[in-house]
């Protein structure tokens, strides 16, 4: 039941990496801190809709 999300840089919005989640587990928007190649640093990633 995994279905596939996308993640979104905080500071400048490009949406950068897809992952997969399965939404029965979890509820909650999936945050990570991922590498931005737009901005050149680890930044905070949230799960778009």
């Amino acid at each position: 039941m995994a279905e596939k999300v996308t993640l979104t840089c905080t500071e400048c919005f490009s949406r950068n990496y897809s992952t997969s989640k399965n939404k029965k587990t979890s509820t909650q928007r999936l945050e990570m801190r991922k590498f931005c190649p737009k901005c050149g640093k680890h930044t905070l990633h949230r799960e778009t809709k």
